[in-house]
């Protein structure tokens, strides 16, 4: 739909009053918006703002304490998500609700089965996801186990569970938080054909660009609050960002030239393989020095996981590594997360879920993970000082602006990007020598991104070395001194970035040199 018809549409979604709250945090505070019929509508705001707590409402996840919900007109009680999916809404969630060892076929017919007997449901369902595949773009083998899938493959399963629920209003939260530049660009292709198949999408992301590019309207929330809605095209990324943080942003990483030190990390002939045998990272060559940032360009899988992992204690590897001129075992004993810590490494993973926080501790607890030895929360060597790390804890969430500030807040119960900060606090607090850092801004908002760059770049002005993955180009070539691209497990070229451009980054990215 153009643009310029979307504002005569008639509505799909109209919410009116919508109020939630979690205890004392107020998530959704009397809440209107309109989203219309065949359109694309963006939801943008800071994380926290309430965005992911009000689309969960439309979807019955959660109740509303207060409101009304009008779907096509008709005012309608969503108390549960079977209700939700009854009235035509489906939502792809930023975390996906898949079940990793069934195939993609079982979870497209979980608890839509339709009958007692698997046998035609099963049939029925293969022919419906061939047709649905031919006419949106989203191919996928039906009979291919969802943790064998590429992530970007895995989101197609979401949405091909929605539609084949009959979904005509789709919300898809943080689309493309964990997806390479390619799948995003394939997701949108199929968001503008599910688009001129009438469905309604509601889009939640922290990505300007993305904005700008596919949406026909956008909604900014601010702390739980509606604050503007705009036509697309008649406002801009620096409006928005206004909007969402309440005062202006930078778009742009403010830096001075990096004065690089002594050397701190070298790397002769990395080479690691994985559990099945297969070599992915290749002989790799490369030094940091103190005070500057090497950023790895590549397409997600190509080794950069890896050697963030061989690096940080977590795999064992094949070659040589000095730090501060001294060697670093890449196997055997001195080769774990621990010994990394205790010689000044500091590892921001990138799937922080997995690898960064336990989501069922405490802040507190969060805070202290890897470094529990430490004398100022062990005093006595063998009982940690709780207090001490609560005390702690307060201040890195002040510094870090985490929200809420509740050192005894669960790691489930913050936001994504109120996660990240937990973890990047953690690390960087402890003024490390070398942080290695992946996807240091993934599901993190405008606002947020401005602080995270800020603080890393304050650290390497401090004397840090800085190993910087991330699968944003824009990014890359913002914060790093230097760019190393990454292809296949191995390395491409080195480029400064006042030197480059996104096109050759993106040719040596694809293997071509």
């Amino acid at each position: 739909m153009r643009q310029d018809t979307a504002a005569s549409a008639p509505l799909a979604i109209e919410l009116r009053g919508i109020s939630k709250a979690f205890g004392a945090v107020q998530a959704n505070k009397n809440i209107s918006i309109k989203v219309r019929r065949g359109t694309i509508h963006g939801i943008v705001g800071e994380n926290g703002a309430g965005k992911s707590t009000l689309m969960s409402i439309l979807y019955g996840f959660y109740r509303a304490d207060a409101g009304e919900i009008f779907i096509n007109g008709t005012r309608t009680e969503i108390t549960s998500s079977p209700v939700a999916i009854k009235a035509g809404i489906g939502m792809v969630f930023q975390h996906f609700k898949l079940v990793e060892n069934f195939t993609v076929l079982e979870n497209v017919i979980l608890g839509a089965e339709g009958a007692s007997l698997l046998r035609p449901a099963r049939a029925k369902a293969r022919g419906l996801l061939k047709d649905l595949a031919r006419e949106f773009e989203l191919n996928v083998d039906p009979d291919a186990l969802i943790e064998d899938l590429s992530v970007g493959h895995q989101q197609r399963v979401e949405i091909l569970k929605a539609l084949y629920r009959e979904a005509d209003i789709l919300i898809l939260d943080e689309p493309t938080g964990v997806l390479t530049p390619s799948e995003a660009d394939h997701l949108f292709r199929i968001l503008r054909g599910l688009k001129e198949q009438g469905k309604t999408i509601i889009l939640i992301t922290h990505k300007l660009r993305e904005i700008m590019d596919i949406t026909d309207e956008v909604s900014v929330m601010r702390r739980g609050e509606m604050v503007a809605t705009r036509t697309t095209s008649e406002t801009s990324p620096t409006e928005l960002a206004e909007l969402m943080v309440g005062r202006k942003v930078l778009l742009r990483v403010e830096k001075t030239p990096a004065t690089p030190g002594e050397e701190t990390l070298r790397v002769e002939g990395l080479r690691l393989r994985d559990g099945q045998g297969v070599e992915r990272l290749r002989g790799l060559d490369f030094s940091i020095r103190a005070g500057e940032i090497v950023g790895i360009a590549g397409v997600a899988g190509n080794g950069q996981s890896e050697l963030l992992e061989a690096l940080a204690g977590l795999r064992e590897a094949q070659g040589r590594a000095w730090l501060r001129g001294a060697p670093l075992p890449l196997s055997g004993p001195g080769c774990d997360a621990q010994s990394r810590r205790a010689a000044r490494i500091a590892h921001v993973p990138e799937d922080r879920h997995r690898r960064g926080l336990v989501l069922n501790f405490h802040a507190w607890e969060n805070t202290a993970l890897g470094y529990h030895h430490d004398p100022a929360y062990n005093p006595s060597a063998w009982r940690m000082d709780q207090a001490a790390i609560i005390r702690d804890t307060s201040e890195k969430m002040a510094a870090f602006d985490v929200r809420p500030p509740d050192p005894q807040l669960k790691a489930s119960g913050f936001s994504g990007g109120n996660q990240q900060k937990i973890v990047l606090a953690r690390e960087i607090e402890h003024a490390p020598d070398l942080l290695l850092v992946g996807q240091p801004t993934r599901g993190v908002d405008i606002g947020a991104i401005e602080f995270i760059h800020q603080r890393l770049i304050r650290l390497r002005d401090a004397g840090a070395a800085i190993l910087l993955v991330s699968v944003e180009l824009d990014e890359i070539m913002a914060l790093s001194d230097r760019i190393l691209v990454m292809f296949d497990g191995r390395l491409m070229g080195e480029r400064l970035p006042e030197a480059t451009n996104a096109q050759e980054l993106g040719l040596l990215m694809a293997g071509m040199t």
